[in-house]
């Protein structure tokens, strides 16, 4: 299981240079990943710019979105911007794609969130094709698109989708490479997720599909101080329709309980879960617990760079 770092999750927005400099960072410290959210309606940068700045001053460290809500952005300029992303980080990219939530589509950008996964379905095979093959020809229910999107130099773009409900993994499994869940535990990963999207890819005979999992995590010799901290930081997904569900499968109230807290050999333990479920790929948001936030920091991040290459 490849390891990875998410920025951004626990709500804290800094500056871009400090933002390129956390990619840098983590390519030094040996890990896999380096993943960017976008937020529907809220503070945060546009995804894909940063992460074109941070991979061109890198060299080998994969960078991904996670996730690009598609109700803000029609799939022609997605295609566009992703392929020209990619150059820029030379083939390290990894985009994806979500439906985002209810409440900020409907209220804040005044958009229609009625039948979320048919939209995601015609969503795909729109940008699809034009990541791929640079054109597409599709007429639907909600696109009707005839367009080029070649790029000079383009090079090939994974595409993962934030996949929860068993109709969007379905749709994950056969129309793209892969998903990203955020808020499923070890047990909804194995009995709800990976199984779905496994079977979609194998129908449609694709690869078997990337499952990338983030979850906050935070390295202490104090759990319950790191589940009262992941309880006021992460509040507010379990209040979230989508993420509720998946923490009810796992038969937890909220999202302190599916964290990943603990020691050292706590974590661990709690990272092999994930490769026992499934998971290809995990990917920490990293938060900090007690007075010396630094430290706390620091601990967490070094527990992972143990690990790299080694789950």
């Amino acid at each position: 299981m490849r390891i990875g770092l998410i920025s951004g999750a626990r709500g804290a927005v800094v500056e871009l240079p400090s933002l390129i400099q956390e990619v840098a960072q983590a390519e030094e410290d040996g890990f896999d990943s380096f993943w960017i959210p976008q937020v529907s309606a809220g503070p945060g940068f546009d995804a894909l710019t940063a992460l074109s700045l941070a991979a061109s001053r890198t060299n080998r460290i994969n960078v991904g979105t996670a996730v690009v809500p598609i109700f803000t952005i029609h799939p022609y300029a997605l295609a566009k911007h992703a392929l020209t992303a990619q150059i820029a980080a030379e083939g390290r990219l990894t985009l994806g794609v979500g439906l985002s939530h209810r409440p900020p589509v409907e209220d804040a950008m005044g958009l229609s969130y009625e039948n979320p996964a048919p939209h995601m379905e015609e969503y795909l095979q729109v940008l699809r094709p034009l990541l791929d093959d640079g054109q597409v020809d599709f007429q639907g229910n909600f696109y009707n698109v005839k367009a080029q999107a070649t790029v000079p130099g383009a090079l090939h773009v994974p595409v993962i989708v934030a996949a929860l409900a068993p109709m969007m993994l379905r749709i994950a499994g056969e129309q793209a490479d892969g998903t990203f869940t955020w808020m499923a535990g070890p047990k909804t990963v194995e009995s709800h997720v990976a199984p779905r999207i496994s079977r979609a890819a194998e129908s449609a005979n694709k690869p078997a599909p990337r499952i990338c999992v983030g979850m906050p995590l935070a390295v202490t010799d104090d759990s319950q101080e790191g589940r009262d901290q992941a309880a006021r930081t992460f509040e507010r997904y379990g209040q979230l329709t989508n993420y509720r569900r998946m923490l009810d499968i796992e038969g937890v109230e909220g999202p302190s309980e599916v964290a990943l807290i603990g020691n050292e050999d706590e974590v661990a333990e709690q990272l092999r879960a994930y490769v026992a479920a499934g998971a290809t790929d995990f990917l920490a948001s990293v938060f900090p617990v007690g007075n010396d936030e630094d430290a706390s920091l620091a601990r967490s991040n070094d527990l992972l760079k143990s690990l790299v290459g080694k789950l």
